[in-house]
């Protein structure tokens, strides 16, 4: 079932940039996988992170330092108009509702530090299938034994319109 969405402000800005956070957690493993994606769509540029951390009590723990990471990620690269999506329905219900979750208190606080700092907020549930970019990511990082940190950001490249145009 698909959760509500959540948003901060009663009018949402027309944006269609997609923005994917996944955590992955294992019970037998030690580490886990952070990961999140980020496209707008209107000029190709692509953000993307990864990393690695030891393993915390929970999967939800997990997801929530994966949105945690993006919404970081998301204001130092000045992108203030978000609508995050998540594989995970407890998130959403997390952030929405904080005060039913409060063995999260600590990691929910920070949420909504970094929401305050958004133009706009907004958090949805989609279907695991509909993640698959974060999803697989999150998981080959959880699967390294060491350390990992990685965010980079890809831009299409070409010609300006104006120089293919001059004859040359």
């Amino acid at each position: 079932m698909l959760c509500p969405l959540l948003t901060t402000s009663g009018e949402s800005p027309r944006t269609d940039d997609i923005y994917q956070v996944n955590g992955a957690w294992k019970e037998t493993e030690t580490r886990i996988g952070l990961r999140w994606f980020y496209l707008n769509v209107n000029i190709q540029e692509k953000l993307l992170g990864t990393r690695n951390l030891r393993r915390g009590i929970s999967p939800l723990q997990t997801e929530l330092h994966a949105l945690i990471w993006a919404m970081h990620c998301m204001l130092r690269h000045n992108k203030l108009i978000t609508r995050f999506k998540t594989d995970c329905s407890d998130v959403v219900k997390m952030v929405s509702t904080p005060q039913k979750w409060p063995a999260f208190a600590i990691l929910l606080d920070e949420v909504n530090r970094c929401k305050r700092r958004f133009t706009f907020f907004s958090i949805a549930h989609i279907p695991r299938t509909k993640n698959t970019k974060a999803d697989k990511l999150a998981q080959s990082a959880r699967a390294l034994p060491t350390d990992m940190y990685y965010v980079t950001l890809f831009r299409q490249f070409g010609f300006p319109s104006w120089f293919r145009n001059r004859g040359c």
